[in-house]
């Protein structure tokens, strides 16, 4: 028990760096001695188109992400170096799209009227911070810039994502007692119709399975094989709950952009925790799938430096950028 309780908390973390929604996540990547470094215009970051492995400009990509009906940027939360492209990226779109919008996963949907208050000037940005339960690790700067960005421009700010506590009901009792919520908490939160499989759902296995396997030690050798057999089984179901969570995170964010689109707003902007978007992962599946005729641009931050494309990174996105370690 002890074993699968220690499991329970390591999946739970892991699955809160995949997707850091709301107020009780984000702790900074960065480390605090970097606020003052100075921060790299993006165009002077090794970019690269992820199809092919050649170089590409910055120009090239906001050109590229105006013209787009979605842009989906998977960020390394609380990267600043990362989160400032992401930005600037933004603030760049803004300039030659007057219809764009931007769409974070990072607020969930009952914080929406906190942000509309902010955008309309009827909070400031300290009442608004206090309202949405923002601070330094789940609002970074470069998410602040954006939220400013969009309100000099008069575009929309969606809150994305459902709320982690439906979120955590849907893993812990499942999808059927979501269904039997009122049509207001409905409101809030989408479930999916099915679980997204291939490359995503492997890799999520692999990752938690991995994650929960650790610590077990003396006991676990005198384990029999009958109780080896269970507990795989329990962790196995364990895995599944919280992939069942991430479907929920994925389904509502799509439901959200896809809303934006249908409500006229190109391209909207989709700012997630990039583990999402990855390898046509499973959010940017069920944008696909939901609007089969929207043009995708996906963009991509890694956490290292190299001046040369990785082959791990082929096709990671249609743009990847190297933005090196975070406490550079």
């Amino acid at each position: 028990m002890y074993r699968m309780t220690v499991a329970v908390i390591a999946l739970g973390a892991l699955v809160g760096l995949m997707g850091c929604a709301g107020s009780g996540s984000g702790a900074a990547l960065d480390t605090p001695g970097t606020a003052e470094k100075p921060l790299p215009h993006p165009a002077t970051l090794a970019l690269f188109d992820g199809r092919t492995g050649e170089r590409a400009s910055w120009i090239g990509l906001i050109d590229d992400a105006a013209n787009a009906d979605v842009v989906v940027i998977g960020e390394q939360h609380g990267h600043r170096v990362g989160l400032h492209a992401a930005a600037e990226l933004f603030a760049a779109i803004l300039e030659r799209a007057p219809d764009a919008a931007l769409s974070m996963e990072f607020f969930e949907r009952d914080e929406q009227t906190h942000i509309d208050d902010f955008l309309t000037g009827v909070t400031d940005d300290e009442a608004f911070r206090k309202a949405a339960g923002r601070n330094k690790g789940n609002y970074p700067p470069g998410h602040a810039a954006m939220v400013e960005a969009a309100k000099a421009a008069g575009a929309p700010v969606y809150a994305s994502n459902a709320p982690r506590r439906y979120v955590r009901l849907a893993r812990t009792d499942g999808y059927e007692r979501i269904e039997g919520l009122t049509d207001e908490q409905r409101r809030l939160v989408v479930l999916p119709a099915s679980l997204t499989e291939g490359r995503y759902r492997d890799t999520f296995f692999e990752l938690m399975s991995g994650m929960g396997g650790h610590g077990g030690g003396d006991d676990e050798a005198e384990m029999t094989e009958e109780e080896r057999a269970e507990q795989e089984r329990q962790m196995q179901a364990m895995v599944e709950s919280f992939f069942r969570s991430q479907n929920v995170w994925d389904a509502t964010m799509a439901d959200t952009v896809v809303h934006a689109l249908n409500d006229g707003d190109r391209p909207v902007v989709h700012v997630v925790g990039q583990f999402h978007s990855d390898f046509e992962g499973g959010l940017v599946e069920r944008i696909r799938t939901a609007a089969p005729g929207a043009r995708i641009v996906t963009f991509s931050m890694e956490s290292v430096w190299s001046d040369a494309f990785r082959e791990e990174d082929a096709d990671r996105a249609d743009y990847v950028m190297y933005v090196g370690e975070s406490s550079r």
